[in-house]
């Protein structure tokens, strides 16, 4: 009976929404109601409301959408018996239908996510055996040091923690290679691990071949072990000394369960925080991901194994015979399978990681290239929606996650479509300027704020568009590549610890150059023909300040590809340890200010230090978090500089053993607090006004510093050109 009851109420509901949806009022009605519910949402906003009142904007900016989307579909396409606009306009009009689609599905996943778990730190009761995979392929042996002696150093009985290397590059297929150079490379690597792993105390492993990838990697990792859970991280991915106690316990909870996954934290910025100076006080990329997204996932059931930093029990891996390699997204495929079997999934929601992101603009979109086309695998060979096992909310949520990835096609149209106006007259988009502001405006201005209110604190406005349209020029050929032949992507490993010496353009910058240059183009045209054709003004008009939209999109893309030199890939963590310094047999109180992972900064107070003593060895003793006695690590002073009445003294550490690196470990990532603090100190919400009034100056000043590297990138062709006319005369 009460089941008859709801659905009646829904049917009854759902019959008064298509009833607004499709009632025909006229325009001024129109405007005013989109006025108003504009206003309403901004009110709510403006006063924080949450629970039911976000759920009341929400629903008002739905209504709003649902009924632009009424009107779209029966008013605005071009006749079909007008090939030449139809087309166009009903690939914009798809191009919209996407975006709607994938914001249903957002509101679907994350109008109310789970608040974040409380901590599980001092609850377990058991400790059951873990195995830690780091698998490896190409990484400098100084980075897996740091991670491998992270994994070592977590807090857990240490007769029930294996750490294990998984080396892929040093396989017997490579050191057997017909290829000289790669079969030696491949031997010096294998025994400079296996040495660096017996000093670490992990157990080092290696294969015969190199099948399936970081998948088949893993499974001979399962195959050599027989720990009840497996932690996997990347090379990069150094644990917190709490992460196991923070994980481990939720198995006992479920025995259904297959997965904790946990937030990928970054200590370095991608390319474009890097280059335009955001990471400080802007969230990252990521964070709307790991901080809204997954809990939204979390709630149905479906947050999915991101590839490291995760927690997987072995018996439940077993029961699908490992992790997946069908796709080169084996950790998204492998909860695929597992959510379809019956199986569960947890998402923590507190940093206990740190891991290092690309640093060059061409290795991020090689990166976000790998996961699009995985994605497009997932999308083909495993269908989510049909996929047999699945609950309906999480056959929705994992279309979203594999849907995402074809915003390419969206934001290509959405780039172009106004140059059909501008350069060729062509009328995809059948409207007056007075229905335009009425539902179209309306529709783009609810959009804004309800993206806003779904992710204001961990996503600024107009920066998801931003990573979008920066990722599409290289990530179309990808995706359709994939779509033409989905077996035909490979995994390539992502490029860690990366560091550009010398400011420079990328070398696949040049797209955007001339993406710029034809919309400048094109607002001239704007104003040519807004200046000729006064009667079409208000189409122009609409037109235009859409083109002004991309352009503004496009200069401040410019700025995302013009490479900023730095010396070092890593920021540096402030730490504030209290220490000694000691040099040349003398002993000076100090602290620990700040660290990376290839340094720290020291306040010694003390001001008998010389200048004289920079390139000299040194040593810093500290207490690390895992005992009571101090313990020394050596390092070389390269910089002395007087600061608020101490000194501050800039070291490069030496690490000479694997107790050097435990001791870096400890002092970069041992405290997952620190991370926790770092980011939420940048979690504010600019709110949408502000947030636009900053994009915009953001994209004005890094169009003139893409403008500036692009004509000092064009002065050495110059001079090259000059030297060969000199040579050729």
């Amino acid at each position: 009976m009460h089941k008859a009851r709801s659905i009646l109420i829904w049917a009854v509901v759902a019959i008064c929404v298509v009833a607004l949806v499709t009632l025909p009022v006229n325009l001024q009605a129109q405007l005013i109601a989109s006025i108003t519910v504009v206003a309403v949402m901004a009110i709510i906003k403006g006063l924080k409301g949450e629970g039911t009142w976000r759920l009341i904007a929400l629903a008002f900016g739905t209504a709003i959408v649902m009924r632009y989307v009424y009107w779209r579909t029966t008013s605005t396409l071009p006749p079909v018996n007008q090939p030449e606009n139809f087309i166009p306009g009903l690939l914009l009009y798809l191009a919209e239908m996407y975006s709607v689609a994938m914001l249903a599905l957002s509101l679907f996943i994350v109008a109310t996510p789970l608040p974040p778990r409380p901590s599980r730190v001092g609850k377990l009761q058991r400790f059951p055996h873990v195995d830690v995979f780091v698998p490896t392929y190409n990484e400098d042996s100084h980075l897996l040091a740091n991670t491998l002696s992270a994994a070592k150093a977590m807090d857990y009985p240490a007769d029930k923690l294996t750490v294990w290397l998984l080396d892929d590059g040093g396989t017997v297929q490579k050191r057997n290679s017909n290829k000289l150079l790669e079969a030696q490379a491949a031997v010096a690597r294998h025994n400079e691990l296996k040495q660096l792993c017996e000093e670490i105390g992990v157990r080092y492993l290696t294969r015969e071949r190199n099948e399936h990838a970081k998948a088949g990697n893993l499974n001979n990792g399962m195959q050599h072990s027989t720990g009840e859970l497996i932690a996997v991280f990347d090379a990069d991915h150094a644990p917190a000394r709490d992460f196991l106690l923070e994980t481990v316990g939720y198995f006992d909870d479920d025995p259904k369960l297959f997965l904790v996954q946990t937030p990928h934290f970054f200590i370095n910025p991608d390319p474009l925080e890097r280059n335009l100076r955001t990471f400080d006080n802007m969230p990252s990329e990521n964070e709307m991901f790991y901080g809204i997204i997954q809990r939204g996932l979390d709630k149905w059931n479906a947050a999915f194994f991101c590839g490291s930093a995760a927690v997987l029990s072995r018996k439940a891996l077993e029961s699908q015979n490992g992790f997946s390699g069908i796709s080169i997204t084996e950790d998204c495929e492998t909860a695929l399978a597992l959510h379809g079997s019956g199986w569960n999934s947890i998402y923590v929601d507190k940093p206990l990681i740190a891991g290092l992101q690309p640093a060059t603009f061409a290795s991020f979109i090689g990166q976000r290239s790998r996961w699009a086309q995985g994605m497009m695998q997932i999308l083909r060979f495993r269908f989510p929606l049909l996929k047999r096992g699945l609950t309906i909310p999480q056959r929705f949520c994992y279309m979203s996650s594999t849907l995402f990835w074809l915003f390419p096609f969206p934001r290509t149209v959405f780039l172009f479509a106004p140059l059909c106006y501008l350069f060729f007259d062509l009328e995809i988009f059948t409207a007056s300027g007075g229905e335009f502001l009425a539902y179209t405006l309306a529709y783009m201005l609810v959009n804004l704020i309800m993206q806003n209110y779904l992710y204001g604190s961990f996503r600024w406005p107009w920066i998801s568009e931003l990573y979008e349209y920066v990722q599409t020029v290289h990530l179309l050929p990808a995706v359709i590549s994939v779509m033409l032949n989905p077996r035909k992507p490979t995994f390539k490993v992502t490029a860690k610890d990366e560091s550009i010496a010398v400011s420079r353009l990328s070398e696949i910058s040049r797209p955007f150059f001339v993406i710029f240059a034809v919309q400048i183009i094109a607002l001239i045209v704007t104003i040519y023909r807004i200046y000729t054709e006064p009667y079409k003004a208000d189409v122009t008009l609409v037109v235009g300040g859409w083109n002004l939209i991309n352009l503004i999109m496009a200069g401040c893309a410019l700025g995302v590809v013009s490479e900023r030199g730095e010396r070092a890939s890593s920021r540096r963590v402030r730490v504030n340890r209290r220490a000694e310094f000691g040099i040349n047999g003398k002993w000076y109180t100090a602290s620990i200010e700040d660290v990376s992972v290839h340094g720290a900064r020291l306040h010694v107070f003390d001001k008998q230090l010389e200048q004289s003593l920079v390139g000299v060895e040194g040593e810093v003793r500290f207490r690390p978090f895992s005992g009571a006695d101090l313990e020394t690590l050596p390092l070389v002073v390269r910089n002395i500089q007087p600061t608020d009445g101490l000194l501050a003294v800039g070291c490069q550490y030496v690490p000479k053993s694997a107790l050097d690196h435990r001791l870096i470990a400890d002092l970069m990532f041992a405290n997952s607090a620190q991370w926790t603090q770092f980011q939420e100190g940048r979690r504010r919400n600019p709110g949408l006004i502000r947030g636009t009034i900053w994009f915009v100056g953001l994209a004005f000043y890094q169009t003139s510093r893409g403008l500036v590297y692009f004509f000092r990138s064009m002065r050495p062709e110059r001079e090259e050109q000059r030297q060969v006319s000199k040579v050729n005369s």
